[in-house]
């Protein structure tokens, strides 16, 4: 198990990002969590397998049909094993 957090920059708010990265973190079975933070950026928290974990970092840096990603910000961290689905948080 493996777990990082990133801030997405960019064209990322209002364009159904948190949404489909949710859609995206179910697909590949990571739980953890999305949110709009101030500034018009993205951030998430997401754990699960590093190969399942790696496929969602690729589709954040592209994120969704209507997005814009100018920057991903990663790192990885401990998991915490705290997360039993992937939700967006308002």
């Amino acid at each position: 198990m493996k777990a990082f957090k990133a801030i997405v920059s960019g064209k990322v708010q209002g364009v159904w990002f948190r949404d489909l990265t949710r859609q995206e973190a179910i697909k590949l079975k990571v739980t953890g969590w999305v949110k709009n933070i101030p500034g018009g950026t993205v951030y998430l928290e997401a754990e699960g397998e590093e190969n399942n974990l790696k496929s969602l970092e690729r589709w954040i840096h592209i994120g969704s049909p209507h997005s814009r990603v100018d920057r991903v910000d990663l790192q990885w961290i401990v998991p915490t094993n705290a997360y039993s689905t992937f939700k967006v948080i308002f």
